[in-house]
């Protein structure tokens, strides 16, 4: 199962999304907008990867963060954050055997997929 997670309106997952779907991949979207992170889902993004790889600090929910939580993100508070603000991630997330991608290049999904253009 291939699942790409994001938001719909956000260009780097339309991008993703397109790539899929051009290259004949089947995959699940999970909207952050539409449907929640849960504690678990959010876990297991951590254990796949760290926090400094899945916080996107130049977005703007980032940015909007008032400064006392900024200058302590501890795991707990960033686990709290995320869950409340899951626009907090990079996107797209691209879970794949197990495996997950953070962001979409081309040459990457390609190289995930071991598929020509």
């Amino acid at each position: 199962m291939i699942t790409l997670y994001g938001i719909n309106n956000c260009d780097t997952v339309k991008k993703a999304i397109k790539w899929l779907k051009q290259e004949n991949i089947n995959h699940e979207f999970f909207d952050f907008k539409k449907q929640e992170l849960t504690p678990e889902l959010l876990t297991g993004f951590v254990e796949k990867s760290d926090w400094s790889a899945l916080l996107n600090k130049r977005s703007t929910t980032f940015r909007n963060l008032p400064e006392d939580i900024k200058n302590n993100l501890t795991n707990e508070a960033l686990f709290t954050c995320v869950l409340e603000q899951p626009t907090l991630l990079k996107r797209p997330l691209l879970l794949h055997d197990g495996q997950l991608t953070l962001g979409f290049k081309p040459e990457l999904y390609q190289e995930i997929f071991h598929t020509k253009s």
